[in-house]
C-alpha cells in the first residue's frame, strides 16, 4: 500500500466570540444601512410625502402639522434614536424572571399553542421630539419592527424650560411645569427640577424622557406601575400637556 501523506497542520486559532456590545452596534450599523436604501427607494404615496420627497418641506415642525401616514417622512427631516421598553418577562421559578423586551403570549388554538410576540419602542432626536409604538407580531423582529413604525406615526413635540424655583441656567433641561399625564391605574406626575438632579423615575420611563431631551425632573407614579405598557403611556400623556398651556 502507497503511503499516505498529510499535510502539516497549521496553528489553529480558535474564533473570538463577539461580545454583546459588538453584536448590538453591528445591528445598528446594518440598521442604518437598511434604511439608507430604504430612502432611496422610496416612492412616496401620500401629498405629505410628496412635498418631502420634492423638498419643498424640509422641517419636522412643518410636517407635524399634517397627518404622517408614512414613516420615511420622519427619517427624511430628522435624525431619531430608538431604544426598546422592558415590558417582559423571562421564565423563572416562582416569579422571579428578569424583565426582557419581548411579551410573549399564547392563543388556544386545535392544532396547539400559537405565541405572539409584543414590543414597546420609544424614538426621539434629544431635542423635544418624542413618539412610543406598540406592536405584536408571531416573530421578535416583525413586532419591533412594527412597533418602530408606529412610534415614527406618533412622534410629537414637546415644550422643555428651565423651571424650577431654585435654578436660573437658562437651558431647556426639565418640564415647563408640573404635568400628570394617566393611563388605566397608572398616574405619573412630573415636576421640574434644577440642573444637576437627573431623572428621579423609573428605569423605564427614564428611556422616554432622554429620548424627549429632558435631563433633569422630580416625578410621582401610583397605581399598577408594574404595567409598562401603561406606565409608559402615562409618561407620554403627561409629555403631550406640556404643549397645552
Amino acid at each position: 500500500m502507497a503511503e499516505q501523506r498529510f499535510a502539516p497542520r497549521r496553528n489553529f486559532e480558535p474564533r473570538k466570540r463577539k461580545t454583546k456590545e459588538e453584536i448590538a452596534i453591528m445591528r445598528e450599523e446594518r440598521a442604518k444601512q437598511q434604511q439608507a436604501t430604504d430612502l432611496e427607494n422610496w416612492n412616496p404615496k401620500t401629498k405629505l410625502g410628496k412635498l418631502v420627497k420634492e423638498g419643498k418641506i424640509n422641517k419636522i415642525d412643518d410636517a407635524l402639522n399634517y397627518k404622517i401616514l408614512e414613516p420615511e417622512i420622519v427619517d427624511t427631516l430628522s435624525k431619531l434614536n430608538s431604544d426598546v421598553l422592558n415590558i417582559g418577562q423571562a421564565k423563572g421559578k416562582f416569579g422571579g424572571g428578569k424583565r426582557r423586551a419581548w411579551r410573549q403570549t399564547q392563543k388556544k388554538t386545535a392544532e396547539g399553542n400559537v405565541p405572539t410576540f409584543a414590543c414597546l419602542v420609544v424614538v426621539g432626536n434629544g431635542e423635544g421630539y418624542v413618539g412610543l409604538g406598540y406592536g405584536r407580531a408571531k416573530e421578535t423582529l416583525p413586532a419591533r419592527a412594527k412597533a418602530l413604525r408606529k412610534a415614527k406615526l406618533g412622534l410629537m413635540k414637546i415644550k422643555r424650560a428651565c423651571a424650577s424655583f431654585d435654578c436660573n441656567c437658562g437651558e431647556l433641561h426639565t418640564v415647563p411645569f408640573i404635568v400628570e399625564g394617566k393611563c388605566g391605574s397608572c398616574r405619573v406626575k412630573l415636576i421640574p427640577a434644577p440642573q444637576g438632579t437627573g431623572l428621579v423615575i423609573g428605569d423605564e420611563c427614564k428611556k422616554i424622557l432622554k429620548a424627549a431631551g429632558i435631563k433633569d425632573v422630580y416625578s410621582v407614579s401610583t397605581g399598577q406601575i408594574r404595567t409598562t405598557i401603561n406606565l409608559g403611556r402615562a409618561c407620554m400623556d403627561a409629555l403631550k400637556k406640556t404643549m397645552e398651556m
